[in-house]
């Protein structure tokens, strides 16, 4: 009866390894564009999108484009093979999940952040009005 115990532990923690190895190397993290340039790995970089640099091939479905650092203002070419996500021009900033092969950052997905509609609108507030309170 203990053998059986310990073969179910040892098969929990053969698991419990299994999963842990598996979920580390799935991750993929955000990086400055400094470490994205010397990364092996598949890796994130967030960024805004340097008006006037991108273009987008139809043929090939390749868009190029330039993402800029907002703290640094550093400037990271990017490529990317597949459909140029709608309102691509407008966004506010975009997650580029790829890694730096040759002289840019090939990007595997995008995630582009647009503009809210409810961005600039502003919310009136009334301060002023009295308020009656009953005792």
């Amino acid at each position: 009866m203990k053998k059986a115990y310990w073969a179910g532990a040892a098969l929990i923690v053969a698991f419990l390894l299994l999963g842990l190895t598996t979920f580390s190397s799935s991750m993929t993290p955000y990086v400055t564009f400094d470490e994205a340039l010397s990364s092996p790995r598949v890796c994130q970089v967030m960024g805004g999108l340097e008006k006037g640099s991108s273009k987008y091939d139809t043929t090939t479905q390749t868009l190029r484009f330039n993402l800029v650092d907002l703290e640094s203002k550093k400037v990271l070419p990017v490529t990317y093979r597949d459909v140029k996500p709608a309102n691509f021009e407008e966004a506010v900033s975009i997650v580029a999940i790829g890694k730096y092969q040759g002289e840019a950052f090939h990007a595997e997905k995008l995630l582009v952040k647009c503009p809210s509609k409810y961005q600039g609108e502003e919310t009136e507030k009334h301060y002023g009005a009295k308020v009656s309170v009953k005792s």
